[in-house]
């Protein structure tokens, strides 16, 4: 009989492990005491070439993919949320991405989706929307009549980069692929006539609304959609303060001043819901920065607006 057969020998076996386990956990707690850092765990991508990973994966290129496309997403939504500005930082956007259509080169939504994760700009994304384009540019490389990806260049040139001129171009190009909406041949020419007001703007993005390809770019579009209308509530709104500002009214400028005035009947609020942010000193009309609309685009004109709800 061995000694792990007697009961006292289970025991002491037993005892011993949490002995063990016990000083270990005390040499941890010890050892965190004594080292505390305040900087926050980053992700850590070891292996950043294509090649290698895919002799990694062992022929398993699609279920690899799948993985890095999920940590894509979970890189980007993490870091977006994280409110640590000194841990505020998308640089393995790009890698995951690369890696993920590297190993396979026809993941459609990979390429698509990414390029939005790419051009959002801060706080929302890393704002690179220099990246996106060669992102989509690489699956053109795959997939050379994929009019969405001319188009999404496109979208990329008009919306984060304001090249009016390489927007129209890009469209053109999309437009001219067999099958290709009929809509991208006059935004294309509306594009490159007007540089980019608002009515491009809303073209493009109510064709994408409408568009039955995935739900993901429905939304994305409806909610650029209600950006556009922001910014034109905005306008209005700036109107009506330089107008009291003209008839002499000074600080504090405040939305409950507005409405005893009975020049507004409520607290104006954005698309929505969030109320709109007026600065007491200037009377700058911004959009609050809890917005789901938040941050608006930047664009060189201004429309007339459609009054704020």
């Amino acid at each position: 009989m061995t000694l792990l057969d007697r009961p006292a020998g289970r025991i002491a076996l037993l005892f011993g492990a949490l002995l063990l386990l016990a000083t270990a956990a005390g040499l941890q707690a010890m050892r965190d005491a004594r080292f505390q850092t305040d900087q926050p765990a980053r992700e850590v991508l070891y292996v950043q070439s294509p090649a290698a990973v895919s002799r990694l994966a062992l022929s398993y290129d699609a279920l690899a993919s799948d993985i890095y496309w999920i940590r894509a997403i979970q890189h980007f939504g993490r870091t977006r949320l994280n409110k640590d500005d000194a841990s505020d930082d998308y640089t393995l956007l790009f890698p995951l991405l690369d890696l993920c259509t590297s190993l396979d080169p026809y993941f459609n939504i990979a390429y698509r989706f990414g390029a939005i994760f790419l051009s959002e700009p801060p706080p929302g994304g890393p704002g690179q929307p220099e990246l996106a384009i060669r992102l989509l540019q690489k699956g053109l490389v795959a997939r050379p009549t994929k009019w969405e990806y001319l188009q999404d260049i496109g979208f990329v040139h008009y919306w984060f980069r304001q090249d009016y001129k390489a927007a129209a171009e890009w469209f053109d190009r999309a437009a001219k692929v067999p099958n290709a909406p009929w809509w991208l041949k006059p935004l294309a020419a509306h594009t490159l006539a007007s540089g980019g007001d608002r009515q491009s703007s809303r073209m493009l993005y109510r064709a994408l609304a409408q568009s039955d390809e995935n739900e993901f770019m429905k939304k994305d579009a409806q909610r650029r959609l209600r950006q556009l209308d922001a910014l034109d509530q905005v306008d209005q709104l700036n109107r009506i303060v330089s107008t009291v500002k003209e008839k002499g009214a000074v600080a504090p400028f405040t939305w409950e001043r507005f409405i005893r005035s009975h020049i507004l009947r409520r607290v104006p609020t954005d698309p929505d819901g969030f109320p709109y942010r007026l600065d007491e000193q200037t009377g700058s009309v911004t959009v609050n920065p809890a917005s789901s609309l938040n941050p608006l685009p930047t664009e060189p004109q201004r429309a007339s607006g459609t009054p704020p709800a």
